[in-house]
């Protein structure tokens, strides 16, 4: 911002509450998270290249990895997506061929989720950048400002 555009702001329009005078976009929570979200797509995107993920699919893929079979329901909770959210994701992913969807043989109401052959390439891959990915993400920051930026993150959630 030029001294001259700084000068500007610093004047309050006339009868305005001190609280709202004061206020600036450039200092709010929420402006700032979603420029540091958009920062981290923008890295995510280019990262993960030719696997062509959105983060959510990269993030179920994980999770199923992680546990071997899982419900819809349960990969819904763990990955934070509402239903349709997941029920879309999943749509995708099975159309890709890099998971297949069964009924639980315990509950046949039950849909369990697993990874495919090429699923578990997928993710193999997938996780691979994502660590670079992350590393990107994370540059501006340093090492020991790193750890306290992610508990900070997790605090919020």
């Amino acid at each position: 911002m030029s001294k001259r555009a700084a000068k500007l702001a610093a004047v309050p329009p006339k009868g305005e509450a001190p609280a709202v005078a004061a206020y600036r976009l450039e200092e709010q929570v929420g402006h700032l998270l979603r420029r540091a979200h958009q920062r981290h797509a923008a890295i995510f995107q280019d990262g993960i290249g030719d696997l062509q993920l959105t983060p959510m699919q990269f993030a179920a893929l994980v999770k199923i990895r992680d546990l071997g079979k899982v419900s819809q329901n349960q990969l819904g909770r763990l990955t934070a997506m509402d239903p349709a959210t997941t029920q879309g994701v999943i749509q995708r992913l099975v159309a890709r061929g890099v998971i297949e969807r069964t009924a639980d043989p315990d509950d046949r109401r039950m849909t369990v989720l697993r990874l495919t052959a090429q699923g578990r390439a997928t993710v193999e891959a997938a996780i691979v950048r994502a660590v670079k990915i992350t590393e990107a993400t994370l540059a501006p920051l340093t090492e020991s400002e790193r750890p306290v930026f992610l508990a900070l993150l997790r605090k919020l959630i």
